[in-house]
């Protein structure tokens, strides 16, 4: 049966991609700070760009605001340029995290007591939400205790969430329906940066999330990446890129990561995309 399904959904996806050749409206880009990237930069208004998702803003107990009586990273971000940026005209402020993902899962209840003493001296922003750094996928067993904590933090609130075991769209919405607390929203990672599927299944988990917890709830995050050859990543092309964000049209899109995978010039062929598409005769 998993057979028949998996050959339907393919055939679903090779028919809509012939149709789906133009790139959808873009609603946001997600920034991962660190000591190496404070000052992003970049043109994403162009693709309909208005929101900044922060990764976070304390990472390993390093500061990238002030007022949390932490040490501070090696150079504040410039948040009042941000803020008047066109792509950054609403922020969802990132908490505390590690990059580390065992440790952070091993240490929520610091990470949330931490996130509060942020959230009461947020970065000037406009703020549209806030972000739980702490990544939700099918190998955290114990996830479940996480639950009690979000709601602890300010609403709005959203998380992440990823399928690195394959257990499938229904096994993973089943869980989050279970412990997730139902005023939290979730952005899904999509997988096609890491190789781990293909855009066609990504959108079928999508649709499986929105149906399980509701559409204003979930969020796609469109990996924008791929491995590079010799080890870590490098920007997806155009025509890597193209087909991807076609494929999710309909739903609100976020490109991870803006500031180090979506070029200047990526955009532009993405914006003419949109163009052309836009002035397309419809039937």
């Amino acid at each position: 049966m998993r057979r028949i399904v998996l050959a339907l959904l393919m055939g679903v996806s090779m028919l809509a991609g012939c149709a789906a050749t133009t790139v959808p409206p873009i609603e946001g880009v997600v920034w991962q700070v660190d000591n190496d990237h404070t000052e992003p930069r970049g043109n994403w208004e162009k693709l309909g760009v208005r929101r900044l998702l922060v990764q976070w803003t304390v990472v390993d107990e390093l500061a990238f605001v002030p007022g949390t009586g932490l040490p501070p990273g090696r150079q504040m971000p410039d948040w009042a340029r941000i803020a008047r940026e066109p792509w950054a005209q609403e922020v969802i402020v990132g908490l505390a995290g590690r990059f580390d993902e065992r440790s952070a899962r091993d240490n929520i209840e610091q990470l949330v007591e931490l996130s509060r003493r942020i959230a009461r001296s947020p970065p000037p922003v406009r703020i549209a939400g806030w972000y739980f750094p702490v990544e939700i996928d099918p190998t955290w067993m114990d996830a479940a205790r996480l639950g009690p904590l979000l709601r602890q933090l300010p609403q709005p609130l959203w998380i992440s969430v990823y399928d690195s075991a394959n257990v499938g769209p229904e096994e993973l919405a089943q869980s989050l329906v279970e412990w997730l607390p139902p005023e939290v929203g979730v952005f899904f990672q999509d997988g096609v940066g890491v190789h781990a599927r293909e855009p066609y299944v990504a959108r079928h988990y999508a649709n499986v999330l929105v149906r399980r917890l509701g559409r204003e709830r979930v969020r796609v995050i469109a990996e924008a990446f791929r491995p590079k050859e010799g080890g870590g990543f490098r920007p997806a092309t155009f025509e890597e890129l193209q087909p991807q964000l076609a494929t999710y049209a309909g739903f609100p899109l976020y490109l991870f990561e803006g500031p180090r995978y979506v070029p200047p010039e990526t955009v532009e062929k993405l914006a003419a995309a949109q163009s052309a598409g836009s002035l397309r005769p419809t039937r």
